[in-house]
C-alpha cells in the first residue's frame, strides 16, 4: 500500500487523557510535571493509566514555550576527560534525574571564551537552571550571567568574579587532614605538588589543598622553602613533573598532591624509577576519584560527598526557596572533608 494514503492517526491529546481518566487536564497537567499541586495517589494512577492506555506523549516544545523554561539543567564543567569532573557529571545527572529533569554538558576546556560560549547556548535555550564547574575568575562570564538574569549555582570552585550561590567542599580543611596525617607516619616533613602559574588564587580547590598543605605544615613547625612543585592537573603531565622531581638528589619523603589524577601519575613514576610506595615515598591524594581504590598501592586521598553536593546544587537552581539571598558567606554552603585510608601513605604495611 502506497504510505501516502495510509490513515492519519489523529494525535493524541492532554483533553483525551483527562476523558479517560475521569479528570481535568489540569490535574493531567500535574501529574505530568509531578506539581505545583499534589494529586491524590488514586487520581494519579487513573491518570497514569490513562497515559499509557492512550499512548500520550506529552509535548515538551510546546510546554517550555508556554512556560520559557525546558525540563533541561545546563552544566558547564572544565574536563569531562578528568575522572572527579566525569563522575561530578554522573552526580548531577542522577540528581537532575530525580526531579524529572535532564542534564546538558560542556566543557570549557579551562578556556573563558568556550565558558561563555556554552553560558549563551544552553541560557539561549531557556533552561530551567544552570551548575557552573568555572574554570577560573572570569569577568566574561559574570558579564553573561548578569546579562540573562540566570538561575546559577556555582559548583566545586567559587572563583571571585562571580558572586551567585555556590556548592563547595572544605577543601583547605580537607588538606589539612591529609598532611596532618602523613606527618604523623614520623616524616621529617611533606612536600606539596599544587597548581600551575594559570592556577587562579582565589576560590579555587587547588589553591585551597595547597593552603591546607601550608598550615598543617607551619602548624608542625615544618619549613616551606622548597618544598612545593608546581604540575598540571592531569595524570599526564603530572607524571612528568614526577619524574624529573622523584630521580633528583632532593627527592620527598612524602608528597600531598592536589588532585588524584596528579598521584596517579606520581605512583606511574614512582614505579619506573623502582622507588617503593609508601617505604621511600608516601603519597596522598585529593578527590577520591573511583579509580583511588585501585592503584597499586591504594592511593590515600580525601573525599568529598559528591552525591549530596550535586543534589544540593540541582535543588538550588531549580528552587527559588531554597536560594539564600544573604552575605557572600551565607551564599555558600560547605561540605565537609573526609580522609579516606589506604596502603600509599604507610597504613597497613
Amino acid at each position: 500500500m502506497d504510505p501516502r494514503r495510509l490513515p492519519r492517526v489523529a494525535k493524541v491529546t492532554r483533553d483525551d487523557v483527562a476523558r479517560l481518566a475521569g479528570t481535568s487536564t489540569a490535574v493531567v497537567s500535574y501529574v505530568i510535571n509531578n506539581g505545583p499541586r499534589p494529586v491524590a495517589p488514586a487520581t494519579r494512577e487513573r491518570v497514569l493509566a490513562a497515559i499509557k492506555e492512550l499512548g500520550y506523549r506529552p509535548d515538551r516544545v510546546a510546554q517550555a514555550m508556554a512556560s520559557r523554561r525546558t525540563d533541561l539543567i545546563g552544566l558547564i564543567i572544565p574536563d569531562a576527560r578528568q575522572p572527579f569532573f566525569a563522575e561530578m557529571a554522573h552526580a548531577v545527572e542522577q540528581a537532575a534525574a530525580e526531579r524529572g529533569k535532564m542534564v546538558l554538558v560542556g566543557n570549557s576546556d579551562y578556556l573563558d571564551e568556550r565558558e561563555v560560549h556554552y553560558l549563551r547556548a544552553f541560557l539561549g535555550m531557556r533552561v530551567s537552571g544552570l551548575i557552573l564547574i568555572s574554570q577560573g575568575p572570569s569577568e566574561h562570564a559574570a558579564a553573561e550571567i548578569d546579562a540573562w538574569d540566570a538561575r546559577v549555582v556555582l559548583m566545586h570552585r567559587r572563583p571571585d568574579a562571580i558572586d551567585d550561590v555556590a556548592v563547595v567542599t572544605d577543601d583547605i580543611g580537607g588538606a589539612q587532614l591529609a598532611t596532618r596525617h602523613l606527618l604523623e607516619h614520623g616524616h621529617p616533613y611533606v612536600a606539596c605538588l599544587g597548581g600551575t602559574e594559570r592556577t587562579p588564587t582565589i576560590g579555587d580547590p587547588v589553591t585551597d589543598h595547597v593552603e591546607g598543605w601550608r598550615r598543617a605544615m607551619r602548624e608542625a613547625g615544618k619549613s616551606l622553602e622548597g618544598r612545593l612543585f608546581p604540575a598540571p592537573y592531569n595524570r599526564y603531565d603530572a607524571y612528568k613533573v614526577a619524574l624529573e622531581l622523584l630521580s633528583g638528589p632532593d627527592r620527598p619523603p612524602a608528597l600531598l598532591c592536589a588532585t588524584d589524577d596528579q598521584a596517579i601519575g606520581v605512583l606511574r613514576a614512582a614505579r619506573e624509577l623502582r622507588i617503593d610506595v609508601p617505604g621511600e615515598l608516601a603519597v596522598a591524594g585529593f578527590d577520591d576519584v573511583k579509580e583511588a581504590a585501585l592503584t597499586d598501592p591504594p592511593l590515600t586521598t580525601v573525599a568529598s560527598d559528591r552525591q549530596a553536593m550535586a543534589r544540593s546544587a540541582v535543588d538550588l537552581v531549580l528552587d527559588d526557596s531554597l536560594r539564600v539571598m544573604g552575605t557572600r558567606r551565607e551564599r555558600l554552603k560547605q561540605f565537609p572533608s573526609a580522609l579516606v585510608i589506604r596502603r600509599s601513605c604507610g597504613c597497613g604495611d
